[in-house]
């Protein structure tokens, strides 16, 4: 087990307390144990910081200072790792002391793989049960597929990355280094692109091909049941450090910047792009063709269908629950909106005819 000093310094945040103290992982603050580490990044919850049982806690200078100004029973033998991001510190933390409980996949391939013979697959890879891997397709170094995947012709897989169980690669999709792709989802499906040809006697909608491809850049990670459909002329494309929930929608010709988050069954129109370091909240929707600026933060259940262009900017639509009843009381108001538009202009142009 790590010791605080040994943790401070790989983590390079400042110690206070006992640095021979060893710890076995994390845990909440109401369930942590003299052996664990537990955080406090909202200064909510200092009183239940303070009367935590865990042995060590990732902290602000701030929240120091508090905790060292009303010390509790548990002060005494606490250790404080002083962070200036305390959530963050301990993301990197739990990373470290999952790996001691995550699966190793040695290199190797399943029997029952079937694996294309012009297919590039590096002997440190791990290619697990029915997996199918197509004509063309080159994996980097240490990329682990596990069971029920499938990988299409001239697909590319950059190293470290990791395709969970029954997850669906289509042809020509790239993807980048250290990603993870979770089971269900699916990359590089057609777009949803038809051409309408109706007559009075009737018609059809015509298919229109969908030839670009799927990019994804480094450090992506995309959620179970997920789908980023492929482009139609251009590519949809991804950009590093950018993470994706369970159930998204990514429509063709979508091009996502790097480093946002998009959680959970939130959906993009097609060629809509999304800047850098956005924040796209739960079922959030956008129209197509859009542009959004950089460091724009959408709130759960928000639809927008016009461009932001000014960066920095945080957009909600949403209507807070309430009771049916007055919701439909409600509903009526705003049907009669327009109507009562139409009579406040007439007031005022007779108004202004009187004067």
């Amino acid at each position: 087990m790590p010791t605080a000093i040994e943790l401070a310094e790989q983590f390079q945040v400042s110690l206070v307390g006992d640095g021979s103290h060893a710890f076995h992982g994390l845990a909440p603050l109401e369930r942590a144990q003299s052996g664990q580490i537990s955080f406090l990044s909202n200064p909510l919850y200092r009183q239940q910081a303070s009367d935590s049982n865990a042995g060590a806690l990732i902290v602000s200078k701030a929240d120091l200072e508090f905790l060292q100004a009303n010390p509790s029973a548990h002060s005494a033998q606490r250790v404080y790792f002083v962070s200036k991001n305390p959530y963050v510190t301990f993301a990197r933390m739990a990373q470290h002391f999952a790996k001691a409980s995550s699966p190793i996949y040695p290199p190797g391939i399943h029997p029952s793989a079937v694996i294309d013979s012009t297919a590039t697959i590096p002997a440190s890879c791990y290619i697990g049960a029915f997996v199918h891997i197509g004509s063309g397709v080159k994996l980097g170094e240490r990329v682990v597929i596990l069971g029920n995947t499938s990988v299409a012709t001239d697909s590319i897989i950059g190293a470290d990355t990791l395709l969970y169980p029954s997850s669906s690669i289509y042809y020509g999709t790239e993807i980048g280094q250290r990603c993870i792709i979770h089971s269900g989802a699916v990359i590089g499906a057609d777009g949803f692109g038809f051409a309408p040809d109706f007559s009075a006697t009737g018609g059809e909608w015509v298919k229109i091909p969908q030839t670009g491809k799927v990019v994804i850049g480094d450090d992506v990670e995309v959620g179970a049941s997920t789908t980023i459909d492929r482009g139609a002329l251009s590519d949809t494309i991804v950009g590093s450090g950018t993470k994706i929930d369970n159930q998204v929608q990514i429509a063709h010709n979508v091009v996502i910047g790097q480093c946002c988050v998009v959680a959970g069954c939130a959906a993009i129109s097609g060629s809509t792009k999304i800047g850098n370091f956005c924040i796209i909240g739960g079922a959030a929707n956008f129209a197509g063709h859009l542009t959004i600026a950089d460091r724009t933060t959408v709130s759960g259940n928000t639809s927008i269908i016009r461009s932001i262009t000014e960066p920095g900017q945080h957009f909600t639509g949403v209507y807070p629950s309430m009771l049916h009843s007055a919701w439909e009381k409600n509903a009526a108001i705003l049907r009669g909106l327009d109507k009562i538009r139409q009579r406040l202009r007439l007031l005022d142009k007779n108004k202004n005819t009187e004067l």
